[in-house]
């Protein structure tokens, strides 16, 4: 078993003044690694020790780390004079909204934020204002930022939830203290890929919003079912609810265009992060005029309040710009390399599980993946939570992690594939994958009629 003493010393020394040794506590999960260096497929942590790395940062860096082309965009940019001036508006922000319009179906204008949960939080604010309704649909397994109307129902155990219903709405579970019951009153939970369920709550609530993530990507990759997605755009239409895609993980990353790009569906906003900036801290939230218009309404009563002292700082704005030009060269060749290495690792991944005798459901869309121990591609939450065994999927990243090969170790967490892997990466995984889903402690933690 490997050791990590530096980053031990580094992590005891930082709890003495950040609580619980990290500045985002759903980093911290064993083992301890710290990281010192990216570069590239590369991490390298304190203790000397070097990884393939799948996990991407929550997946960002669709680029890799430090992609060149980007960061000599934004050290440009910043030599040459640019700043945060906090006064009017700048030719980059402009640059990079148009940028957004040209490629995104449903976006006619757009607003630059710097995370994702601050996207998803005007995006509701906003459609609370243009409804004049206070009730929102959310989905159980998705995650849509740390703010009161979405910190709730991701990874919930069953026994918590209750049995699978429909139609209906499942209790507001929080994932955070400190969110007042009057307001937990305003969310209601549904399961993904689940319309009937949708309905039901329209017929008995004002509903302002639905947020979801085209595909559910924190909990790997959940794909929408034939017919899902353009149903929620239906019922949209149907009761008068501003329908918005939270594109954070799949925006940019699937296409340039977005998921709802790839599945013919517009939704009214969409909320985009991660990989469209390659590790810099930005979103963008955009959508049809009518809707985004609100943020500028000249009557203050109508108008809702969009302001951030960091919105379109010069860095991640720049790095946006830059990212979204390399997404584009040569006609979107980054897609087609990262989906051919995610074909090449899918289908090694598939003949291992076979010639081991192990039920696996390799889901993949272009780069994003997760390997489930089941018998078929999960539809919700309550069918992954189930009947996928998380203690084997969680023994088998901590020693994929023991091989150099770094998965986040946290069962169900999408794997991501960069531009910057190649061949020689994915052939060097596949052979630390066999090895360790034949290991006799990953067998024993299958189901005893998976394992052969």
């Amino acid at each position: 078993m490997k050791e990590y003493p530096n980053s031990a010393r580094i992590l005891a020394e930082n709890r003495q003044y950040i609580p619980g040794g990290a500045v985002s506590l759903n980093r911290v999960a064993g083992p301890d690694i710290v990281f010192v260096r990216g570069a590239g497929s590369r991490l390298h942590d304190a203790d000397g020790n070097e990884y393939i790395d799948y996990h991407a940062a929550f997946a960002p860096h669709f680029l890799g780390h430090n992609d060149p082309y980007v960061n000599e965009a934004v050290d440009r940019a910043m030599r040459g004079g640019a700043s945060l001036y906090g006064s009017g508006t700048t030719e980059l922000e402009g640059r990079l909204a148009r940028m957004v319009c040209e490629h995104v179906p449903c976006a006619e204008s757009a607003q630059i934020l710097n995370t994702g949960s601050e996207a998803t939080y005007q995006a509701l604010r906003a459609a609370r204002g243009i409804t004049g309704r206070d009730h929102v649909i959310v989905m159980q397994g998705g995650y849509n930022g740390w703010h009161n109307d979405v910190a709730c129902n991701l990874m919930t155990p069953l026994a918590q939830i209750g049995p699978r219903i429909s139609p209906g709405e499942y209790p507001f579970l929080p994932i955070s203290a400190g969110i007042p019951k009057a307001h937990q009153a305003l969310v209601h939970p549904v399961n993904f890929n689940d319309l009937d369920s949708v309905r039901w709550v329209c017929e008995r609530y004002p509903i302002a919003a639905l947020i979801t993530e085209p595909i559910l990507q924190n909990i790997g990759v959940v794909h929408p079912q034939p017919g899902y997605l353009a149903g929620l755009r239906a019922l949209a239409d149907e009761f008068g609810f501003v329908l918005i895609f939270d594109e954070v993980k799949t925006g940019f990353r699937h296409g340039l265009g977005g998921y709802a790009a790839i599945a013919g569906v517009e939704p009214d906003m969409a909320v985009f992060g991660k990989a469209i900036a390659n590790g810099y801290p930005i979103a963008v939230l955009a959508g049809k005029r009518r809707f985004m218009d609100v943020f500028a309404d000249a009557d203050p009563v109508r108008r809702v309040l969009l302001a951030g002292t960091y919105n379109g700082h010069p860095s991640p704005t720049m790095a946006a710009i830059a990212t979204i030009e390399r997404l584009r060269m040569d006609d979107g060749a980054v897609y087609r390399h990262t989906d051919r290495l995610g074909a090449l690792l899918e289908a090694g991944v598939l003949q291992i599980t076979r010639e081991l005798g192990i039920p696996a459901a390799f889901r993949r869309q272009g780069s994003a993946f997760c390997l489930y121990f089941m018998d078929h591609a999960p539809v919700d939450w309550h069918d992954l939570a189930g009947n996928h065994p998380f203690a084997a999927d969680d023994a088998m990243r901590h020693a994929l992690i023991e091989r150099g090969i770094y998965f986040f170790p946290l069962a169900t967490k999408q794997g991501s594939i960069s531009a910057a892997h190649t061949e020689d990466d994915i052939a060097r995984t596949l052979e630390a994958w066999a090895e360790v889903l034949a290991l006799p402690a990953i067998q024993q933690s299958l189901p005893a009629s998976s394992a052969r």
